[in-house]
């Protein structure tokens, strides 16, 4: 008799409900997530299955499985030229594929679980994907392809550039109005864009994310409104020259113009609510859309009196200060509000500075708050800088006389240490 033939449960991403924001492919150890200009796809010659890419995603479009006899798993060109997702085969369907697609003779055994062929790993990744025991309640996927409603159409009612550079650096804060619908956020969640038109295929443009940079009661307090922090894309991360589709349509909207968006995204990347807590927030370019959504929040809290305590740090990284969104505003916060340290990588005739280099510098205060149980950080902004500034951390550990292993364990099971990284 012939050796049996495994059918597997593939692991998939629903083309239909991603929105392409490359948390899955960021958080992945392995490198078994890859993407093109339309797709986020997973390479099942890769995949071992540690699901450490399951939890982070926004949406639940990454918890896709499909059985599949393991000599007919889709390819990744397959898988990029998809729309939609197969549809799923019954397990009668299953076994005729196997007995055409093989030399198993009739009385040959299909083994139906992949155990033996793929073994889960450790996941390496020290960010949290719980929330803070304290975190609000977040609502998500109310607006979306497989959502009762699609879209939600939103009204512009602000747009002012907050660098002071030109167009090469030009970040944009955007107000959209969302009118009557229902669409609540909390600090450190995410909407979709859906740019108008045709992509280069002629199929319409998936929608792009963006972290919300204003509080949970609104940008302007007490209505239904939210507010983006948009940089307007001219070159890939490669330095390659590009035109960003939606931070271009976005940057170069009218006041009165309408979105079409989706939403809310994002369960785990949220501030605690809890008395006494602290907030070390890290961050560089539109990373900071997350931290200002929180900063606003807790300056609000203050102002009613309601503010029990706690304290914020914020390390926030540029190449110089003219591109770093929000500076004249955040020079205007109170010392004693917050604890403000910039970090700029390309000012002329001085030492290139990183927000992990500024951290190390500000070691003591940082390993004081590290001891405490109720300090949570955050960290948002290119992918590159997620290994200097965990380096920087243990440093910081170690010199506070703290146990690095024993206290990233307990951040990342606590739900006190985030890292959104792209």
């Amino acid at each position: 008799m012939n050796a049996p033939t495994a059918v597997i449960q593939q692991h998939l991403i629903d083309p239909e409900v991603c929105i392409r924001c490359n948390t899955c492919e960021a958080t992945c150890p392995i490198g078994a997530i890859t993407h093109d200009d339309r797709n986020y796809v997973v390479d099942v010659e890769k995949c071992n299955l540690c699901m450490a890419c399951i939890s982070p995603c926004p949406t639940g479009s990454i918890d896709n499985w499909r059985k599949v006899p393991l000599s007919k798993t889709y390819s990744l060109e397959e898988q990029l030229s998809w729309d939609e997702l197969p549809i799923e085969l019954a397990d009668d369907q299953v076994v005729v594929i196997v007995q055409e697609t093989s030399t198993l003779k009739a009385n040959s055994e299909i083994t139906p679980i992949p155990n033996e062929l793929i073994t889960p790993s450790q996941n390496i990744q020290y960010g949290s994907v719980s929330p803070p025991w304290s975190a609000a309640h977040p609502y998500i996927n109310l607006y979306g392809p497989k959502s009762l409603k699609k879209t939600i159409t939103a009204t512009v009612s602000g747009n002012v550039r907050v660098t002071a550079v030109g167009k090469e650096n030009d970040t944009h804060h955007i107000v959209l109005d969302l009118g009557k619908s229902f669409f609540p956020v909390l600090e450190g969640q995410s909407l979709g864009v859906i740019p108008p038109g045709l992509d280069q295929h002629g199929k319409p443009h998936f929608a792009r994310m963006y972290s919300i940079a204003s509080p949970r009661d609104g940008e302007r307090s007490g209505y239904n409104n939210v507010s983006l922090t948009i940089k307007r894309v001219l070159e890939d991360r490669e330095g390659h020259p590009v035109k960003g589709v939606a931070s271009n349509f976005m940057c170069d909207l009218k006041v009165g113009d309408c979105v079409e968006v989706i939403g809310p995204f994002g369960t785990s990347f949220l501030m605690p609510n809890h008395a006494n807590s602290n907030i070390i927030m890290i961050c560089t370019g539109t990373g900071s859309a997350p931290m200002r959504a929180m900063t606003e929040w807790r300056r609000r809290l203050s102002k009613l009196g309601k503010l029990d305590g706690g304290k914020l740090m914020l390390f926030f990284g540029a190449r110089t200060q003219e591109e770093l969104p929000y500076f004249g505003p955040l020079q205007n916060l109170p010392k004693d509000f917050i604890d403000t340290n910039f970090a700029f990588s390309r000012t002329p005739n001085q030492a290139k500075k990183y927000v992990q280099d500024i951290m190390l510098e500000r070691a003591k205060d940082i390993g004081e708050l590290l001891k405490d149980s109720n300090t949570y950080i955050y960290v948002c902004g290119l992918k590159q800088m997620e290994l200097g500034v965990v380096e920087s951390l243990q440093a910081i550990t170690i010199q506070a006389g703290l146990s690095w292993e024993s206290l990233s364990e307990t951040l990342k099971i606590e739900g006190r240490l985030h890292l959104e990284t792209y």
